[in-house]
């Protein structure tokens, strides 16, 4: 395994054209959000609503907790922290997403739409903030019910759970506690951060307990282009060494290159880059998934792509303004391309495929009852 020094040099390695002057440099964690215009600065609670049901209703109702980095936190009445998922598209059966809204900003953000349940603008997405309340208490007694025995629960599907929110409340953590102490869960974790390893302790507990893989999802290796995109989300090189002390303390762990972005984010050399870190900090596995753009996601990505990269701006409406998918051949090019880059640093596509049902018929795995 290579040392962190050599990790270091292999992602500066590429100096880019589109770096900015300043972006060898350190950076800071979270850098500090610019300011707003005037409007913008006064914290706004969600507008009442005496006729709005279901979690719109409960997000009018969420007390203004806290307001700080340019965002606004709500403390959400949720009702369960554990959501059912029944599509066979995908591999698990329970999410959890402590948080709506996610800090980091990201512009092609796909969750912006869930905020549109809540009758808030996807744009807001970064804005408001809602923090599920006692988290803590509502994954003790769901994740004892028989119910989940056995099925994989996949951690921040929509939002990220190691946001900067995480640190002022503690939700995501409140969770891990309670997975901590059962036995034979099957839990993933995937975020953009490094701050997982604060967490560190509880995930050690968890992985002896129970099958526990942790994602660290890096789109590029470069500082300037990871900033634009992806604003208020740590340094991709702060993210491949998250990886790198996960696996040091025998947690699996690898890099998700998701989404990859057409003619930005999908440069040979870059994947190569990647690829190579990821090898070096001792990834399990190197997977990929191509740009998928909802139509409330788009109402930020074109604007977007329309100020700070115009030449593109006009192939990705072609591509994603009657679908939320690239075309068929660019997929197949893109999955070709890593397929390629698997093996040649020895790289697995991604954890072996949770079984849903797998551990219903094993009397032994008593989840703490």
């Amino acid at each position: 395994m290579a040392t962190h020094s050599n990790l270091e040099a292999n992602l500066r390695a590429f100096d880019g054209s589109d770096e900015p002057s300043g972006a060898k440099e350190s950076l800071p964690l979270f850098p500090p959000v610019p300011h707003r215009d005037a409007e913008r600065q006064v914290p706004s609670p969600p507008e009442p609503g005496a006729n709005r049901v279901g979690i719109a209703r409960l997000a009018a109702s969420s007390p203004l907790a806290d307001s700080k980095r340019g965002a606004e936190y709500f403390l959400l009445p949720a009702k369960s922290i554990l959501n059912r998922c029944d599509s066979e598209r995908v591999p698990f059966t329970w999410t959890v997403n402590p948080y709506r809204g996610c800090e980091f900003g990201c512009k092609y953000c796909y969750a912006r739409y869930t905020h549109e349940y809540m009758e808030l603008d996807g744009g807001e997405f970064e804005r408001k903030i809602f923090v599920k309340q006692d988290a803590g208490p509502m994954a003790f007694r769901e994740l004892r019910s028989s119910a989940v025995r056995g099925e994989h629960i996949a951690i921040g599907t929509a939002t990220d759970p190691y946001q900067p929110a995480e640190r002022e409340f503690g939700a995501t953590r409140a969770i891990l506690e309670q997975m901590a102490e059962l036995e034979g869960l099957s839990v993933s974790i995937t975020t953009k951060s490094d701050q997982v390893l604060r967490d560190l302790d509880l995930l050690k507990r968890l992985h002896e307990r129970s099958r526990l893989s942790v994602n660290l999802s890096v789109t590029t290796p470069r500082r300037g282009l990871a900033r634009l995109l992806e604003p208020r989300a740590p340094r991709p090189d702060l993210r491949i060494g998250a990886v790198r002390t996960l696996r040091q303390a025998g947690i699996r762990a690898g890099i998700l290159v998701m989404p990859v972005l057409p003619g930005l984010t999908d440069r040979t050399a870059d994947l190569e880059i990647l690829a190579r870190a990821a090898r070096d900090a001792g990834a399990c596995w190197f997977a990929a998934n191509v740009l998928f753009l909802m139509p409330a996601s788009r109402k930020t990505f074109f604007p977007f792509l329309a100020e700070k990269f115009p030449r593109l701006a006009r192939q990705y409406e072609d591509w994603y303004t009657r679908s939320g998918y690239a075309p068929e051949s660019y997929q197949k090019e893109i999955a070709e391309r890593f397929a390629y880059l698997r093996k040649k640093y020895d790289l697995e596509t991604r954890p072996e495929p949770p079984e849903r049902n797998s551990l219903h018929t094993q009397e032994q795995l008593t989840l703490g009852l």
